[in-house]
């Protein structure tokens, strides 16, 4: 309320004093910003509210309200090139440093070096930051530019290295082989072609040795020397062998023993009625349930 009524009366000789104070004081009271702030709209108005007045173009509190205010909008570059069309600030080195970053942030690093090649024509004060600042993008620029060179591959290095390394290509189509029984493709590169092909002459390299080194003789018929064929001689059994436990096996027994049930016989071709047995139990049935006789 105080810095709104000051702002409403001022009548003194420096108005950009006081929105300087109450967008310190705003940005202190509120640290984190959001809606509570209300910074957005604050600094909105103090920039149409010092808009014409020319003697703040080259004021660095004017310059440092408008880039607070880019920040807030959706292309903070449309809002540079309106402060470099309208000489505001132009003699600062704060506007081209923070232009050159945001380009540089977005990969443009030719637009920004000659952002910073513009400010150092202009003698953009404080000169001395703005050498810094531009030496400090040189320096990025030039790392970056290594490292893209070390992990893109040489032609030369490729001839003299050999081919280069196969890749496996990802999100591609596997085109099935077989007619019947359709398989995909097995592809295999880095580590895990080297293990294959070691695993491969390691099966290779077995494979000879006992071709070459067999540790059993061959039977050949033709040949007299040969191996005798081994014949099985039969050993007598000291003792026979017991035999294994059997579940639901009877022991041996008498077939009169036991008493035998004569299987009943059937009455479908006897022609006797056989009587349903009559219950011993009357059932009970409910009065609704009975049919009313007419």
């Amino acid at each position: 309320r105080e810095f709104e009524s000051e702002i409403r009366f001022y009548s003194g000789d420096d108005p950009l004093d006081v929105w300087d104070r109450y967008i310190k004081w705003t940005e202190q009271t509120f640290p984190k910003g959001g809606k509570e702030s209300n910074l957005a709209a604050i600094l909105e108005r103090a920039v149409k509210a010092l808009n014409e007045q020319q003697r703040y173009y080259k004021d660095p509190r004017y310059l440092n309200l408008w880039l607070k205010f880019g920040n807030y909008c959706n292309e903070p570059l449309d809002l540079y090139s309106y402060l470099h069309s309208q000489e505001i600030g132009t003699t600062l080195a704060l506007l081209y440093i923070t232009w050159a970053e945001v380009l540089e942030a977005r990969g443009s690093f030719k637009k920004a070096d000659l952002i910073f090649q513009e400010g150092l024509q202009r003698k953009a004060e404080p000169f001395n930051k703005l050498q810094s600042h531009h030496r400090q993008f040189q320096a990025r620029v030039s790392r970056q530019t290594l490292l893209g060179l070390e992990e893109a591959p040489d032609d030369n290095d490729v001839g003299l290295l050999g081919a280069a390394e196969p890749q496996r290509s990802s999100l591609a189509d596997l085109k099935g082989r077989g007619k019947k029984n359709v398989r995909a493709p097995i592809t295999r590169v880095g580590d895990a072609l080297k293990a294959t092909n070691q695993t491969r002459s390691i099966q290779t390299l077995t494979s000879q040795q006992l071709s070459n080194n067999p540790g059993f003789a061959v039977f050949d018929e033709n040949s007299a020397s040969g191996p005798k064929t081994p014949v099985l001689t039969p050993q007598p059994w000291t003792a026979p062998p017991a035999p294994r436990a059997k579940e639901n096996e009877l022991s041996a027994g008498p077939w009169n023993s036991g008493r035998v049930r004569s299987r009943p016989r059937s009455n479908a071709n006897s022609g006797v009625e056989v009587p349903c047995p009559v219950p011993s139990f009357t059932p009970y049935v409910e009065e609704s349930a009975q049919q009313q006789v007419m």
